[in-house]
């Protein structure tokens, strides 16, 4: 028999914070969906991005797209300059799970891949930011996920069993590097599947 779960992690980008590129650039490219989707599939890639979330300077980031692609510069410098755009909100449902299992006295830790230099405007921008027992950012680590350490450096730090604690994560592949780990994983598709996922699994939501 799988020994009960009593503590919870969460990603927060995708699961907790609406944080998407295309709120900002839906506004810069006017509605030219085609022109966006490129802009963000050939310069502001995912593994470019990856690249500050495992602690790259954001300032260097953009400096080293700039000179790649100068003729972007104003949409290039607009990701570092307004920035702030790209969150469109709290996760409702996410965020009212998150305070019932605090309600409930279950530790609720976070493990996320952010940029130091933005971490803290999104840990200003939402109350439930300072529920949290504890967080790992993977900018400050310089290490992001899936990469295995990080989830060593969470475990370690707050001395948590990965046997017992439940890992929340919108991306498959930190779901699968979370689950080498040794914890009880969760792919987050939404709220209300992961309430249902979380009772399935014995928590107290």
């Amino acid at each position: 028999m799988n020994p009960v779960p009593h503590t919870v992690v969460f990603d927060l980008g995708g699961v907790l914070i609406d944080w998407n590129p295309r709120h900002l650039y839906r506004k810069l490219f006017a509605g030219d969906e085609a022109a966006m989707e490129k802009f963000l599939a050939e310069i502001v890639t995912f593994e470019w991005n990856h690249e500050q979330d495992a602690g790259r300077p954001f300032a260097e980031g953009i400096a080293l797209l700039l000179e790649l692609h100068p003729e972007q510069a104003a949409m290039i410098q607009a990701f570092h300059d307004r920035w702030p755009e790209m969150m469109g909100g709290a996760i409702g449902g996410t965020v009212d799970i998150f305070s019932r299992l605090r309600k409930n006295e279950i530790p609720v830790y976070a493990l996320t891949n952010f940029y130091s230099e933005t971490f803290p405007v999104a840990r200003d921008s939402f109350d439930f930011m300072s529920w949290f027992n504890g967080i790992v950012v993977s900018g400050d680590e310089k290490i992001a996920k899936p990469d295995p350490r990080i989830f060593a450096i969470l475990i370690e730090r707050y001395d948590l069993d990965p046997a017992r604690t439940i890992y929340i994560d919108d991306l498959p592949r930190n779901v699968d590097a979370a689950a080498r780990a040794g914890f009880i994983t969760l792919h987050f598709t939404g709220a209300e599947k992961l309430e249902t996922d979380l009772r399935a699994l014995g928590m107290a939501v």
